[in-house]
């Protein structure tokens, strides 16, 4: 996933703790190879490069995600969407070379995007990219269906106390012995959301926004989280967490929320009544010097903590 994986977990004793997450993460090394836009080699991959118009079978994993990636962008109107590959390829090169795209380029890869054009069928367990050239990306909500998957392999082996993070995105299960949940560092984030992260249990808190990574182009600040109305980065300063039942779900609406903002955003949670988020405006980060377009500079790390309560 590009991202380290962390695991914490109670178990009756080492070697069924040292079982139950040698399974979880065989579990998320496998999901990785299939969902990957980075694997040149991934089952995504090999979608997206057979093209258009044919369909195609794919595993029940794939499928699975697909589908879930497919009912969350009809949710969002598209604020969250898995065919926005062609926009993030062309975003990545913009951060790179300090350039913004021209409008012809942003027009035609607008064209290969749309959630509405990947086509799904149930009972042949087959996916239909609708036009040619298209390109998935589920960097918005496979972090979070992967940990999900992970957990389930740690409770098919009796764990059930369990914390799994992988860059940003928080999964948890049962609370430690003693404790009534996971105590979770939310930030700036107050109200709902942060007295339910104090005390977390049987759920997932994911974290989408422009605190992690800016460039500045033209002394305009953008994220890496690309908008797919404008095929840009996103320029406001605002960071979504969400607490939702499971990842999969939390991670796209933390992307999603993050992209349609407040007003947007509360169509969007009519649908999700079981869903906490907290929208937080931050800052402006520090002027760039001329030398570096990033910020953080590249050798820069940031995290989302998740912390325990001390045992007695």
């Amino acid at each position: 996933m590009g991202v380290p994986v962390r695991v914490a977990l109670y178990a009756s004793s080492e070697p069924a703790a040292r079982e139950a997450a040698a399974a979880a993460f065989a579990r998320i090394r496998t999901l990785d190879a299939i969902m990957s836009d980075y694997r040149p080699d991934s089952e995504l991959n090999a979608l997206s490069a057979a093209g258009g118009g044919d369909w195609m079978p794919v595993s029940a994993e794939l499928f699975d995600v697909l589908a879930r990636a497919r009912e969350l962008a009809d949710a969002t109107d598209g604020a969250f969407d898995p065919t926005v590959g062609p926009l993030v390829a062309l975003w990545r090169e913009a951060r790179d070379t300090g350039r913004l795209p021209d409008d012809a380029r942003l027009a035609e890869a607008r064209a290969r995007t749309g959630w509405q054009k990947l086509e799904l069928d149930s009972a042949r367990r087959a996916v239909r990219l609708a036009v040619p050239d298209m390109r998935l990306d589920l960097g918005g909500i496979a972090k979070g269906f992967i940990l999900d998957e992970a957990l389930a392999a740690l409770r098919a082996r009796g764990v059930t106390r369990a914390l799994l993070e992988a860059g940003g995105d928080i999964v948890v299960g049962a609370a430690p012995p003693g404790e009534r949940g996971w105590v979770i560092d939310v930030g700036e984030a107050g109200g709902e959301l942060a007295d339910r992260a104090r005390a977390l249990t049987h759920a997932a808190i994911a974290t989408s926004g422009a605190d992690a990574q800016v460039v500045e182009i033209d002394g305009v600040r953008y994220s890496h989280v690309v908008d797919p109305a404008t095929g840009l980065g996103l320029t406001h300063a605002r960071v979504a967490r969400v607490i939702a039942p499971d990842g999969a779900t939390a991670d796209a609406l933390a992307t999603a929320l993050g992209v349609a903002g407040p007003i947007r955003g509360l169509a969007i949670m009519a649908a999700f009544p079981d869903v906490i988020v907290a929208l937080t405006a931050l800052p402006a980060p520090p002027l760039l010097p001329h030398t570096q377009r990033s910020w953080p500079p590249h050798d820069a790390t940031s995290s989302r903590s998740a912390r325990r309560r001390r045992q007695p």
